[in-house]
């Protein structure tokens, strides 16, 4: 670790739940930059891909759970980040409805935990409070799109969790002075997402029908609800510009200002693959309280640091189109 702290004009970046989806995209985003870079990756999980690829950052990564202080507090005064990507969760929603308790206790416990140790050995350290759409909750069709001064309704466990976090990223900014950023990130999707989200899991069985592997038939959910979908390769540009022009204390709202169904993006991609297919309801897959609805403004941090998504809703579901056909050839 003493060895990145030599490297002058190296910008150093901190990232929880580095194994995750949006922790190789955004290290794919910081490579693509050609600038000296460090990053230390912290993860509860093994690392599950090759840090050998990113040719321009200088990546190391320690296996910690962020519950258990003795296993990582160390590392954020050894290695002296100048941000912390908090990526670290439990991020979906419907396991909160099924592990209400471990979701909730997980992603509140974690960034507490985070912050305190900041705040006490590196409090000039950015941090940027990754939050969720899922914060707006039930709204009426009236008040969309969604901005930043929007009321919050939470109608998960996931969701509530989420506004807990930024409660408490406004407590340590306005109480301790610490310099924390904060978005509400939309859905986002992109290649090499689980297939546990719903996008991703559309595309996986469309291309499974494709191949003659199972009935052209789709069980889902409710697919009428809308929502706001970003490429996560958008949604890690916004990151890092937040990171080094949003104001602190600030919240941003990250998504493409553009709403569409569930039922849309399996008839598109279902062209796409050139196939038909039947979409049937499946009442375990409709989740309670769903939210009808969910479309934000971009005006925010589009005025503030020029954001704004630059990669067609076409070209992220043909990409992860193509992810499940490389998984199913590999």
């Amino acid at each position: 670790m003493p060895e990145f702290n030599k490297r002058q004009g190296v910008k150093k970046y901190l990232i929880t739940g580095f194994s995750g989806f949006v922790g190789r995209h955004f290290l794919a985003y910081l490579d693509q930059l050609n600038e000296p870079v460090a990053v230390l990756g912290i993860d509860r999980g093994a690392l599950n891909f090759d840090l050998e690829v990113f040719r321009n950052l200088h990546c190391s990564f320690k296996k910690a759970d962020l519950l258990q202080g003795h296993e990582w507090e160390h590392l954020i005064e050894e290695f002296a980040p100048d941000y912390v990507v908090h990526l670290a969760s439990f991020s979906s929603v419907a396991f909160s409805w099924v592990n209400p308790i471990s979701s909730f206790a997980n992603n509140t416990n974690v960034f507490l935990n985070l912050l305190e140790k900041v705040r006490k050995v590196n409090p000039k350290c950015r941090i940027l409070s990754v939050g969720s759409s899922e914060e707006y909750g039930a709204c009426g069709l009236d008040q969309l799109p969604l901005t930043e001064e929007s009321t919050l309704n939470p109608v998960s466990p996931y969701a509530v969790a989420r506004v807990s976090q930024e409660l408490l990223s406004k407590v340590y900014v306005d109480g301790f002075g610490c310099d924390i950023v904060m978005t509400r990130s939309f859905n986002h999707i992109g290649p090499g997402q689980l297939d546990t989200f719903v996008i991703s899991s559309f595309a996986k069985k469309l291309l499974a029908i494709q191949l003659g592997n199972t009935e052209p038939v789709m069980l889902t959910g409710d697919t009428s609800i809308v929502r706001d979908f970003v490429d996560v390769r958008d949604v890690v540009r916004a990151y890092d510009h937040l990171l080094k022009h949003g104001r602190s204390g600030h919240i941003y709202n990250i998504c493409s200002g553009t709403g569409v169904t569930l039922k849309s993006m399996i008839d598109q991609m279902a062209a796409i693959l050139g196939i038909a297919v039947t979409q049937e309801i499946d009442p375990r897959l409709v989740r309670p309280n769903d939210n009808k609805a969910i479309i934000g403004s971009l005006k925010k941090i589009n005025d503030e640091i020029g954001w704004a998504p630059r990669i067609p809703l076409d070209t992220s579901l043909r990409d992860i189109l193509d992810y499940w056909r490389s998984k199913s050839v590999a």
